[in-house]
């Protein structure tokens, strides 16, 4: 007779409200969990709410949907898990329930911003993070975040036991790294493909340290004047403190960039990808992330990547990716034109990408999920 299988509780309201990569995270795994062709350790159960969620920006409005969220997570959220006979439950936004009714919880941490950038954040928010985020991570039975990096960072600002936080690698989206069969592309983007053509993806923010790749480019077409385009793809950030003006600013004071930067603003994902297909070089200069998706999504169309040498980008990138100093334009822009116009290091960056590839997918973290959902039920 086969042992009945214990029930996960996995906490999907947050596909209404996440976008980039939190949203990638959930939707993902929820896929990977669906799609899965592995016998799966345990039984889940997808947990959400009836009551609409509220993403516009009225301030009432947003007040609202935080006494929604709070008691979404504190209340109805436990009440849900426990009349499913959950043993334990998931949440991939930071919180989970401080109430245990027969079950235990593991959250997950994309990073540690909330600490290193407070002022980026709505005060009352921090303030709900510290009540409830924090004290019920550290009650959890395990905390999970996205690199290695992430962990350390987390450790040291949060209070939470390290011996807790457990790094699980993440893959790319898979609507942008598998070719979509017949995928139309825009008109207005066709035109695009056959350009030689520099490749960013990624919200348009201040830590994307955008302004040191235009600074870059604007050298390398000053130094070595060249048919070669940048495209940025990624709509600016709806936060004032996250938003980065000065990107835009720069880019109409010159005659050089005007010409030759291209912002796409919000693509759907088949129309990234064909972007991927056909670019010479992928840049990614920030100055901090948690993890680095588009890293992966460049590997997948075999697009040679140079990465900033900082945080946890190494880690994601391995030996696949050539490593540059973000704060340094002129080193960036002499990088770029000799990764160019060499071949034999573009080919290897290629061979190398899909290989580190190999050692990314949902797949892969569900398993070591599974193995932590394991080892808190049992603890």
């Amino acid at each position: 007779m086969q042992l009945k299988k214990q029930k996960i509780g996995i906490d999907i309201r947050d596909l209404k409200i996440a976008k980039t990569g939190a949203h990638t995270y959930l939707s993902e795994l929820c896929k990977a969990i669906k799609n899965s062709e592995q016998d799966l350790q345990f039984e889940y159960v997808f947990l959400d709410t009836r009551l609409p969620v509220y993403t516009g920006s009225s301030k009432i409005g947003k007040l609202w949907e935080q006494v929604n969220y709070i008691f979404w997570k504190q209340i109805t959220l436990p009440i849900k898990a426990w009349l499913t006979g959950c043993s334990l439950v998931f949440c991939t936004d930071y919180f989970v329930p401080y109430m245990h009714l027969g079950f235990t919880t593991v959250p997950v941490f994309h990073d540690a911003f909330i600490w290193e950038y407070p002022n980026h954040y709505n005060k009352y928010w921090l303030g709900l993070f510290k009540t409830f985020g924090v004290s019920a991570a550290k009650k959890a039975s395990a905390v999970v975040t996205v690199t290695s990096y992430a962990k350390d960072q987390i450790a040291k600002y949060s209070g939470i036991d390290a011996t807790k936080i457990v790094p699980i690698h993440i893959g790319p989206k898979s609507s942008i790294a598998e070719n979509e069969f017949g995928a139309v592309v825009d008109h207005n983007l066709e035109p695009l493909l056959s350009k030689k053509y520099i490749l960013h993806v990624g919200t348009i923010e201040k830590r994307k340290n955008l302004t040191t790749l235009l600074k870059a480019f604007e050298l390398l077409l000053q130094n070595n004047p060249q048919d070669l385009y940048l495209i940025i793809v990624g709509q600016k950030s709806n936060k004032p403190t996250l938003k980065d003006d000065a990107v835009f600013e720069m880019v109409a004071a010159s005659s050089l960039l005007k010409e030759r930067v291209i912002f796409t603003g919000f693509l759907p994902d088949f129309q990234t990808a064909e972007l991927y297909k056909h670019a010479a070089l992928y840049v990614f200069p920030s100055v901090n992330e948690g993890f680095g998706i588009p890293i992966l999504e460049a590997f997948a169309h075999e697009v040679p990547v140079l990465v900033a040498g900082n945080t946890c980008l190494p880690e994601v990138a391995g030996n696949a990716a050539i490593g540059f100093d973000p704060l340094h334009a002129q080193g960036l822009g002499t990088l770029i034109t000799q990764t160019l116009s060499d071949p034999s290091t573009l080919q290897d960056l290629k061979q190398k990408g899909t290989e580190r590839l190999k050692h990314f997918s949902w797949n892969n973290t569900l398993d070591a999920l599974e193995a932590v959902f394991q080892r808190s039920i049992n603890s």
